[in-house]
């Protein structure tokens, strides 16, 4: 009997296990593919503002854009503040946490793109030799923003380690405040590469305009809360770093 209980014990820890980092992998593919979305649809490989449209002036599309940003930007905002956090580690696991966050930031990024409703006009057309140095700039921007992502640690950013750590019974330790590559001259260079990104489009739709400049308005939006959230969690080192790195990019080294 002892031996069937333990066998059962061991059998139920696997199942465990196993669910863990499915579901981390799971909710790995959203937010990947929810980010893919918005790049191939800047790059105009996804008809943006074409999927499902249900405006027909520029005056209710732009509402419904600014709607699916305020949807966005409220995920993203609520679900990283402590309370939230609090609340959902009783009802899912906390090593779930962050993958719980990739989730639905995949999702309500994907939700984002179909949804985007057409608008009339050009921001702009670059060609030629110009357009070159867009789709170069266009690329270097979001290949920045992934290789960002491994200066920090790309499986502990996307949940993937937590599980991973979880499943094996290990306890998660939080990662150390490093400055690591680009992350010595910009603060958050993950942000950069969104930037760069968005605005080096060589066929700015006026669909795509509005989507920049909404990202743009809630990167902004977002380093002021980040930055906050840092200075708590970090403390006087971190008001060094900002003081010797700025938020973006570096023009002088202190």
């Amino acid at each position: 009997m002892a031996t069937t209980a333990k066998q059962t014990d061991i059998k139920e820890h696997h199942s465990h296990a196993y669910s863990l980092i499915a579901y981390s992998v799971f909710a790995y593919v959203i937010g990947v593919t929810g980010l893919a979305a918005l790049v191939f649809a800047m790059a105009g490989l996804l008809p943006l503002g074409q999927m499902v449209v249900v405006a027909d002036n520029n005056v209710s599309a732009g509402f419904v854009n600014l709607l699916l940003l305020a949807i966005w930007g409220g995920q993203h905002s609520i679900m990283a503040r402590p309370a939230f956090k609090s609340w959902i580690n009783r009802h899912f696991s906390a090593a779930l946490e962050r993958s719980n966050y990739v989730l639905m930031s995949g999702a309500a990024l994907m939700l984002v793109v179909v949804l985007w409703q057409p608008l009339n006009g050009v921001g702009w057309q670059v060609e030629g030799r110009a357009a070159i140095l867009f789709w170069l700039m266009f690329v270097a921007g979001w290949s920045y923003l992934l290789a960002a992502t491994f200066a920090i640690n790309h499986f502990d950013l996307f949940g993937l380690r937590q599980a991973w750590l979880a499943a094996h019974n290990r306890e998660y330790t939080p990662l150390p405040f490093k400055e690591n590559w680009m992350y010595r001259y910009s603060r958050h260079p993950i942000m950069l590469g969104v930037l760069v990104g968005v605005w080096f489009t060589p066929a700015m739709t006026a669909s795509a305009l509005m989507m920049a400049v909404g990202l743009t308005i809630y990167i902004a939006i977002g380093v002021y809360f980040e930055e906050k959230d840092l200075r708590n969690s970090i403390g006087p080192r971190y008001d060094d770093y900002r003081r010797r790195v700025g938020a973006l990019f570096t023009l002088r080294k202190h």
